[in-house]
């Protein structure tokens, strides 16, 4: 349905936007650095759900709704934001009770892995980046001639949640493998925990003072 030029375009034009690390990526490797390699992995499996919510938001109309209106956006900017700050500060306060012999998650802050998948997914939907690289490049990779534009779009939105898995897998196995030298030491790993919760606050705070050109 979509012709082979436009599936390489899209393909390039995601891999300019993937390859540099923005709140998804920077979640993953908080994710990590506070929980382990298995939290890092679902997480990642999460965001790519919220990012294909996002590709298929654009594609039955959602998705303008969210790029024109400031409020909407706002919104779900803020929400995404706050919920960054809750993970994180979760994360923090549970630092000391990591040890290294419980590589994945502090007691009070453990979860399963369903939950840790809709985690990334709401972080994913709420992705301040995603929302306006699918809002306001998905459509222009679109054969309107051709008919069935909602198909279109969704077929595209495949390529880089493709990408984002190989990328995203790549960043969280690099942190939590950092991480496991830091368990050698209960108060390093500690301290890492610490920083990736530290690091989550951060995004959140730094998400929402993202703004948007009207």
């Amino acid at each position: 349905m979509v012709s082979t030029e436009s599936l390489l375009a899209f393909a390039a034009m995601s891999l300019l936007v993937i390859v540099i690390p923005g709140p998804s990526v920077l979640f993953v490797i908080g994710r990590a650095l506070a929980h382990g390699r298995r939290t890092a992995l679902a997480t990642v499996l999460g965001n790519l759900i919220g990012s294909y919510v996002l590709v298929i938001a654009v594609a039955w109309g959602l998705g303008a709704l969210v790029e024109t209106s400031a409020a909407v956006f706002t919104g779900v900017k803020l929400a995404g934001a706050a919920y960054l700050v809750y993970l994180g500060v979760q994360a923090f306060r549970h630092r000391k009770e990591m040890r290294a012999a419980d590589m994945e998650a502090p007691r009070g802050e453990r979860r399963g892995d369903l939950r840790t998948i809709l985690d990334g997914a709401l972080v994913g939907a709420t992705n301040p980046k995603g929302i306006v690289f699918f809002a306001a490049v998905l459509p222009q990779f679109v054969n309107h001639s051709a008919g069935q534009v909602p198909l279109q779009m969704m077929e595209l939105g495949l390529i880089p949640v493709a990408i984002g898995l190989i990328t995203d897998t790549l960043w969280g196995l690099g942190a939590s493998a950092a991480r496991s030298w830091f368990a050698r030491s209960d108060r390093r790993l500690s301290k890492v925990g610490g920083a990736g919760g530290l690091a989550m606050i951060g995004l959140g705070v730094t998400v929402a003072a993202t703004g948007r050109a009207d």
